[in-house]
């Protein structure tokens, strides 16, 4: 059993050192052992957790995706435009390509949320990963519903906000939120998969275009 007061900076630590481990072996290959090995810590204070491998998978995959919604709240005000907000929401949830391989995983909000980073490379491999297997697995498309859910309502709000104070011009809000994301997961495969538009340069255009449409002026 951990110490006492310990227990928030370990389960922190086996969630990134799963990330970790995810993003170099896979799923597949990520085990309570090297989880433990990675976070430095015994096997039983992982086991003590999070139980098993499907379980911390779980907690894990659910750890990656409010990493996005959280850096997203802590950067957008309320005196931003419509579409300063928009391209907050686009800089975490599609990136822009940066090499810091040598950056560590962080997702945890116990030295503050701006200590939290994932780098470009892990997040690429993540996505992925688990994208893949909840393909198959219920309980990880159950997470992923409720994270998208989620992002799709905050979305629209912003998209809602830009009709208000007509800095855009949205016939459905909710529709373009949709498209918006579809369009952020469909790219974020292709980028995955180093599928680039025909000139080379960064997908990322696309939404930029995407959301342009809707603005005013």
């Amino acid at each position: 059993m951990p110490k006492l007061g310990m227990e928030p900076k370990r389960r922190a630590d086996v969630i990134n050192a799963t990330l970790t481990c995810i993003s170099i072996h896979g799923i597949d290959g990520m085990t309570l052992d090297k989880v433990a090995e990675y976070a430095d810590c015994s096997k039983g204070v992982a086991s003590y957790y999070f139980k098993n491998k499907d379980n911390l998978t779980i907690e894990a995959f659910k750890s990656f995706l409010a990493y996005y919604g959280l850096k997203i709240e802590s950067e957008i005000e309320n005196t931003m435009t419509a579409g300063k907000m928009i391209d907050v929401t686009l800089q975490h949830i599609l990136p822009p390509y940066r090499d810091d391989t040598e950056k560590r995983i962080n997702v945890s909000q116990l030295d503050g949320i701006e200590k939290m980073f994932i780098p470009h490379e892990a997040q690429a491999k993540l996505f992925l990963q688990f994208f893949s297997k909840a393909v198959l697995d219920r309980k990880l498309q159950e997470v992923v519903s409720k994270s998208y859910m989620a992002d799709l309502q905050g979305i629209a709000k912003i998209f809602d906000y830009g009709n208000r104070t007509e800095q855009m011009s949205v016939e459905d809000s909710q529709s373009a939120a949709y498209g918006l994301l579809a369009m952020v997961v469909g790219l974020s495969f292709f980028r995955v998969a180093n599928i680039s538009p025909n000139h080379g340069e960064d997908n990322r255009y696309i939404c930029e275009d995407y959301v342009r449409k809707f603005t005013n002026g």
